[in-house]
């Protein structure tokens, strides 16, 4: 039997839904590739994988999609790794780079930045990752994932963009959830369903294996992610897709 290929993305909010499928039952009839978010969603539109933990904002340019999954990388509020950083205040920021790795926190950003905060600087893709030797003076950076740890130790102003999410809409984020192409059995999705459960309930053991010292993990696992993909999450995910379509 051919293994279904799933596409994981390598940061440190993705472990504890990893944890179960790198063990059985599961394990033996999946290929686990990883990679960053936005390379990810690439390998998903060109069929390379089967399932991907995908930045939500690729599905509008699927034909058809199916959301494999009851859990996502998802937030109540304050993300903690995903934020726009700068050395000035929001007003005085002239240029923002935007990170190569991301595509929902992209679009989540384009439209805070027009409808919330009411700001036009000039905006840069960036193709690598020495962009972040730029955020100075009154060019800021949006940097996602593990090495946004890394930016909270260096930028003066940090405008986290699960926060300003919340503020705007009373709703939760939604920024990477599981996604198929094509159906899968109902049997298979059962047994996916209950791989990602397991490590949700392996946070303690998920902390004690894992070496970072720039954020305390238990918190993040905690208190800044929500793994669970509920109706509210559902709701706060197709009022996103709504407002960038609009856009």
């Amino acid at each position: 039997m051919d293994k279904i290929k799933v596409g994981v993305v390598n940061y440190l909010n993705t472990k504890p839904l990893i944890y179960g499928l790198e063990r059985e039952p599961i394990n033996s009839q999946i290929e686990l590739i990883g990679d960053y978010p936005s390379r990810i969603a690439d390998m998903l539109l060109k069929n390379e994988i089967e399932i991907g933990l995908v930045p939500v904002a690729v599905l509008p340019k699927l034909n058809e999609y199916h959301i494999v999954s009851d859990y996502c990388i998802g937030t109540q509020g304050e993300i903690a790794s995903v934020a726009l950083f700068s050395e000035v205040p929001m007003q005085e920021i002239e240029k923002v780079l935007l990170d190569y790795q991301s595509q929902t926190s992209v679009e989540l950003l384009k439209y805070l930045m027009k409808e919330y905060w009411g700001i036009n600087p000039e905006i840069i893709a960036a193709k690598d990752e020495e962009f972040r030797n730029e955020i100075t003076s009154t060019t800021a950076g949006l940097v996602i994932g593990d090495r946004a740890f890394e930016q909270r130790k260096i930028s003066t102003f940090i405008y986290d963009l699960g926060s300003e999410w919340r503020k705007i809409t009373g709703l939760p984020f939604v920024f990477a959830a599981w996604v198929s192409k094509k159906p899968l059995s109902s049997d298979f999705i059962s047994l996916f369903n209950e791989a990602n459960a397991i490590g949700i309930n392996k946070i303690d053991d998920i902390v004690q294996a894992s070496s970072f010292r720039l954020f305390d993990l238990k918190k993040y696992y905690n208190l800044h992610l929500s793994y669970h993909l509920d109706d509210s999450k559902r709701k706060g995910m197709a009022h996103f897709l709504k407002v960038i379509s609009s856009n």
